[in-house]
């Protein structure tokens, strides 16, 4: 069956630009109703311009959808339990809800100031905590919700002079990997989006021809979310990556751990590849269980 959306509500965070925009259209294509939060601001996180959210509105309208604009700050605890009332006052109910807004503070490690490590950390991870903290007793209560957090290259891979965004970013995967646990038994999915585009942050790190912002429109990610934020999709704690057309997941994996009683540093070395590889490794849903020991019993 086709991928719908109808009597859906959806919150997106971050809609006014990029990734988020593309998002919120699509969605709203697919028959969502839609509150569309930006704040607005510089790249950086500062100033605010109500204009974005409200744009992105009229051109959801424009497409025959439906869509309303949230101008609050994800930052702040507040804003985010009002940005889910605005979704419930408006339409009388929420049931997805996409956490995209970011910023970037790029500075290497030594120069990288504290009010900027914490300015990236509550944009992104406090963000993400203040959305899932206050729809979650909304999702669980109706026993349905669908959640992607928005994740980066960056947070399990690294990039030179972003720590505190990609401590931010891999932070998100933790907070996906507990809220898949808690969300299981209210049909509650929980998932992270790693998207690759073209866009006014991607294009501040690197330059990007014209050819190759064609080619990784934020347009090619949505799909992926579309189809993470519909009935269809009943798959948790995946880290979906979505960049130029193409599709693809990444893990956290464990191999099978090595033996050594009354091991020494000695010991460890002699033994380190062995120690290290990924033959045979599992990707895990818990500290409990491997994901694939999960997945058969709740077949069960």
């Amino acid at each position: 069956m086709p991928v719908s959306l109808l009597e859906r509500v959806a919150l997106v965070t971050g809609a006014g630009r990029g990734v988020g925009r593309s998002i919120a259209m699509d969605l709203a294509r697919h028959g969502a109703k839609v509150i569309v939060n930006d704040l607005g601001g510089t790249l950086d996180g500062e100033d605010e311009d109500i204009s974005v959210a409200e744009s992105v509105v009229r051109e959801i309208e424009a497409a025959g959808g439906t869509a309303a604009a949230n101008t609050g700050d994800v930052t702040s605890y507040e804003d985010a339990y009002n940005m889910i009332k605005q979704a419930i006052d408006t339409w009388g109910r929420l049931d997805i809800l996409v956490s995209n807004a970011g910023i970037l503070r790029d500075r290497a490690l030594h120069n990288l100031p504290e009010a900027d490590w914490l300015k990236v950390l509550a944009v992104h991870l406090n963000g993400g905590y203040n959305l899932l903290h206050h729809a979650w007793p909304v999702f669980r209560q109706q026993h349905y919700g669908r959640v992607i957090l928005t994740t980066s290259n960056s947070g399990f891979l690294g990039n030179f002079g972003q720590s505190n965004y990609a401590a931010a970013k891999a932070g998100l995967i933790g907070l996906m990997n507990v809220a898949k646990l808690e969300g299981d038994k209210y049909n509650v999915m929980v998932n992270c989006l790693n998207p690759g585009a073209a866009t006014r942050m991607t294009t501040s790190v690197r330059e990007v021809s014209a050819e190759q912002q064609a080619a990784m429109s934020p347009d090619l990610v949505a799909p992926a979310v579309t189809y993470m934020a519909s009935d269809s999709c009943e798959t948790s704690g995946m880290i979906i990556t979505a960049a130029s057309g193409s599709f693809g997941r990444a893990a956290i994996v464990q191999n099978e751990r090595v033996a050594i009683p009354d091991a020494t540093a000695d010991d460890v070395e002699a033994r380190w590849d062995e120690i290290t590889t990924l033959d045979n490794s599992e990707v895990w849903w818990s500290v409990r269980e491997t994901r694939a020991a999960f997945e058969a019993k709740k077949q069960e």
